[in-house]
């Protein structure tokens, strides 16, 4: 995946939204993500989530097409306060 595709503010804002649901500080899911090591952030998922989430993660294609889609597009709209009507 091209990370140069991807708004910094963007993906602070998507890192911020997942770390308040999985209850981990963005920064350190941050950290896991870009080293890897997703134990403490699976921990706190459903095992279908987690299962989801390892799919997804080794393939870069879907991680693009997830942070593309509609629904990725609305939340950082909602997280950012640029609502379109």
């Amino acid at each position: 995946m091209d990370r140069q595709k991807l708004d910094p503010k963007q993906v602070d804002q998507l890192l911020a939204a997942a770390g308040k649901k999985l209850g981990v500080p963005p920064a350190q899911l941050r950290q896991e993500l870009e080293s890897g090591k997703y134990d403490k952030v699976l921990k706190n998922m459903s095992p279908k989530d987690s299962a989801m989430l390892q799919k997804v993660l080794k393939n870069p294609e879907m991680v693009e097409k997830l942070v593309s889609s509609p629904q990725a597009q609305a939340l950082y709209q909602k997280l950012s306060g640029k609502n379109r009507r």
